[in-house]
């Protein structure tokens, strides 16, 4: 026999049986049973065992009896806890005499018979005995194991209902889990499955708007999973941060990696030529600035030169495919951590990340040092925030009025950063020296990125956000122009105007980068570029709520308002090809993104564990609506707003597919002008009208950079059939010089010049007519040309030399050289010597001022002259 564990804490137990009286008997269930079998057998009598398990000699051990009143004296035993789920404590028998007959413990049907009355154990379940005691009585004359069963299936039917309510209960637990897991999986299967109904993509179905008009439904459906069981888990009251960050990472992938999944060859063409840059430094170990500009800071292409070569790689295919999506899963990184430095809701910190890849449609994120350098940007960012932040309360008064009281009104408002406090002074050393290698990477990497860094921890400094001192930025701007003084002179000397020629011109710029970019364009390719613009308006609009709302709550978000504006200062500097815009968008994105999520989420977090319980605005007069009903709202609508960034980021970020994805044939074409380049070739991409040197669309320059040129263009026309200009160009070009006609090419035609639908074709069977061109190759996806006839004995030339004779200098190079040096361990040691505090060694470190400044002045004289000097000589 095993007796069953009762309901409340006591341990089931035998109890002392009674003279007379049986041994004990099994589950309640069971006991009905053969009770009732043992009585129409007559081997037990009707009073032998009471039905409720009880025993009936002495005191009761707890509970009452049958209808509630004790039926000889109060009971003495601790009554046992309630079942969870029962609907009542199960009666317990009255007090009798030992061996006399025990009454039924419930309603009995006349005639029917009754149960024994010996003693039993202590030991039968009380939520058991509950439901025996609710049953309904019995009909005359029925078998009593008619009852027992009813019983039994009342009592399965409690628990099952008990279990599916305790499902229900933890769904906030794993529902968010099965969600985006099922988001996740769908998805994939919905990009990479054979094209059919709702589910594959057909790249043919690609037309102005990109790859969102091949997404099939499912594809939209998973989306939408994904970004749900983001917001289910964010609105729970606590912060799950494992399962948010990989919800956030796996949105990330399903935005940022589409491309990859649908695509048989990376896309975006300019990832190619940065490959080749990869291959020559690997293949030769140097850098050349005379075949392209952008060897003049060669850190990213020489890191990968590099790697590729120490691990043996020699097929960059899966590099390109796939380095979109991890840098944006780095760029998460260096963001969280900016994020825990912020004075914010979890709510709010989280949304701000969600949005920052909701957002991130700019398209730098491919194998280019920008994408690269803009890691670092944020790493530098979140190491000013959490190693050197400074946050000090105004002790200063409050002017009576003007513009003074203004600011001094925000700069006594409660800060939006959190104070650095518990940092060892080694640790402070190792991330001075961290900041010092990102912007010297970034110096030797990328032209923009190192003065968005300069900018920002100026910024800092001037509005008393970072404990550094003056002497940093003035050691960092030094590195960056000593760069560009000495070891980019191949590209700035001849090119004095084009460099210094857009300082100042705000509108013309802006211009440039919007207004340009939407003109002549397809009309449904126009809708791509509106979106684009429409997010920018939209992301701006929430950020300034967003710090309307904190202003109200009397929080002034200095950081984030520092990462918003710096960036948007470099409007004046030059339009960087038409781009600069689109980089300024890419570097406001962290404090863009941060006040965004405060117009939905704005309130300070109270000290408390419960992150349900938030501050309420400052001026409580204003509170109009229930908080708990508003932070409801809130979420709602945060979660509409991530809903519309996700589709139109689809639109905004692979609007450009048609002719930005690289197919199959195109890179065969390439391949076989790289297998006939010795020792050297030439190719001719397509243009609307000559001029200015364009980025060719199509996967050029992937290898053999030195061999292989790319800078002669063949002028076309919206007619197909003229082709006249196409062959004047082609017969003055040398011996192995290709023609390429690519899909990317006439899409880009097509849709931003508005050349007209079949053009491709027709084109190809002009050039397939004309007597003076030879077919070399041809595929579904492009065609190679070149000239039919040369004159006998005419060779190959041989590619232009990549080794000068030397770049131009100046006779006070050598005094710039050492002043520089003397700087920079003067700036250095004053920095190293603060990081102790204010107070500490400070005549030591006004002796290294009085070493640095003047050192500084001479080398920023030798760098002007340099420019004076060499700008002179090469003009």
């Amino acid at each position: 026999m095993r007796p069953q564990g009762a309901s409340g804490p006591q341990q089931a137990q035998p109890a002392a049986q009674a003279a007379g009286g049986p041994g004990p008997t099994s589950i309640p269930t069971t006991r009905e049973l053969a009770w009732g079998a043992a009585v129409a057998s007559g081997t037990a009598s009707p009073g032998t065992k009471p039905a409720d398990g009880k025993p009936t000699g002495g005191k009761p051990t707890g509970g009452e009896p049958a209808g509630g009143k004790p039926a000889g004296g109060k009971p003495t035993g601790p009554q046992p806890a309630q079942a969870l789920g029962s609907p009542s404590q199960a009666p317990a028998a009255p007090k009798q005499a030992p061996g006399g007959p025990q009454p039924p413990s419930g309603p009995q049907a006349p005639g029917g018979p009754q149960p024994p009355s010996g003693p039993q154990p202590v030991g039968a379940a009380a939520p058991a005995d509950a439901a025996l005691s609710a049953l309904p009585a019995q009909a005359p004359g029925a078998p009593a194991w008619q009852g027992a069963q009813g019983g039994q299936g009342a009592q399965g039917a409690q628990r099952k209902t008990g279990r599916l309510a305790a499902w229900f209960a933890s769904a906030p637990k794993w529902l968010p889990v099965v969600l985006i897991l099922e988001g996740l999986i769908m998805y994939v299967l919905a990009l990479k499955v054979p094209p059919g109904p709702l589910r594959g993509v057909d790249p043919n179905d690609i037309d102005g708007l990109g790859l969102i008009s091949a997404l099939p439904a499912s594809a939209f459906a998973a989306l939408l999973i994904m970004i749900v069981s983001f917001f289910v888990t964010v609105a729970q009251s606590t912060d799950r941060k494992f399962l948010l960050l990989f919800q956030i990472a796996a949105i990330t992938f399903a935005l940022h990696g589409a491309g990859a999944l649908v695509a048989t060859e990376p896309r975006f063409p300019t990832a190619y030529i940065h490959a080749g840059f990869v291959e020559f430094i690997g293949r030769t170990g140097e850098t050349a600035i005379s075949i392209d500009a952008r060897m003049g800071w060669p850190g990213f292409f020489a890191l990968f030169a590099f790697v590729t070569k120490a691990a043996g790689i020699s097929d960059m295919t899966p590099i390109l495919m796939w380095i979109p999506l991890v840098s944006n899963l780095l760029y998460l990184l260096p963001f969280v951590l900016i994020l825990r430095q912020v004075v914010a809701t979890t709510r709010a910190r989280w949304f701000a990340a969600l949005l920052f890849v909701l957002v991130q449609w700019i398209g730098q994120d491919y194998f280019s040092p920008q994408g690269f350098t803009f890691a670092l940007y944020l790493a530098f960012v979140a190491i000013l925030l959490r190693w050197f932040g400074r946050v000090e309360p105004r002790t200063k008064p409050i002017p009576p009025k003007g513009l003074r009281r203004l600011l001094a009104k925000l700069d006594a408002m409660t800060p939006g950063e959190l104070a650095n406090t518990g940092t060892y002074r080694a640790d402070k050393l190792l991330m001075l020296l961290m900041l010092i290698v990102l912007v010297v990477a970034a110096t030797a990497s990328h032209q923009i990125t190192p003065f968005m860094m300069l900018g920002v921890l100026t910024a800092f400094l001037i509005f008393k956000r970072t404990k550094l001192t003056w002497a940093l930025p003035f050691f960092l701007g030094l590195v960056v122009l000593a760069w560009i003084s000495y070891q980019t002179v191949g590209f700035w000397a001849s090119q004095i105007d084009t460099i210094f020629g857009g300082l100042g011109r705000f509108l013309e710029n802006l211009r440039s980068n919007t207004g340009d970019r939407i003109e002549g364009s397809d009309p449904t390719h126009a809708m791509v570029l509106q979106a684009r613009l429409g997010i920018l308006v939209v992301i701006l609009s929430l950020a300034a709520a967003g710090l309307f709302r904190r202003l109200r709550r009397g929080v002034f978000d200095r950081a984030a308002l520092i990462l918003l504006c710096v960036p948007v200062l470099a409007l004046g500097l030059q339009n960087y090809g038409g781009e600069i815009g689109l980089r300024i968008y890419m570097f406001a994105l962290p404090g863009s993104c941060l006040l965004a999520a405060y117009a939905f989420f704005p309130n300070l977090p109270a000290d408390s564990a419960d992150v349900r319980e938030e501050t309420i605005p400052m001026r409580k007069r204003n509170v109009r609506f229930n908080p708990e009903l508003t932070r409801k709202i809130s979420v709602v609508l945060a979660a509409c707003f991530a809903v519309l960034f996700a589709t139109s980021f689809l639109v905004a970020r692979y609007g450009n597919e048609k002719f930005e994805r690289v197919t199959t044939g195109e890179v065969a074409a390439m391949r076989y002008v790289y297998a006939h380049d010795k020792p050297s070739a030439k190719v001719l991409y397509l243009v609307p009208k000559v001029g200015q040197e364009v980025t060719p669309t199509l996967p050029w320059g992937e290898r053999d950079v030195d061999r292989v040129n790319f800078t002669t263009q063949a002028l076309v026309h919206k007619d197909p059939t003229k082709i006249a200009d196409v062959v004047a160009t082609m017969k003055e070009q040398p011996r192995n010089s290709y023609l390429v006609v690519s899909r990317g090419q006439v899409s880009y035609l097509q849709l931003n010049e508005g050349f007209p639908e079949g053009w491709g074709e027709k084109f190809r069977a002009a050039l397939d007519a004309s007597p003076d061109l030879k077919r070399v190759l041809s595929n579904e996806d492009a065609a190679l040309y070149t000239w039919k006839k040369f004159v006998k004995g005419t060779e190959i030339p041989d590619p232009q030399p990549y080794k000068g004779a030397g770049e131009p200098t100046s006779p006070w190079t050598p005094l710039g050289v050492g002043a520089l040096a003397v700087t920079w361990v003067a700036l250095f040691g004053y920095e190293v010597i603060r990081l102790n505090g204010p107070n500490r060694a400070v005549k030591a470190r006004r002796r290294l001022l009085w070493l640095a400044i003047p050192a500084f002045v001479v080398a920023i004289a030798v760098i002007i002259e340099r420019f004076i000097h060499i700008a002179s000589v090469t003009a």
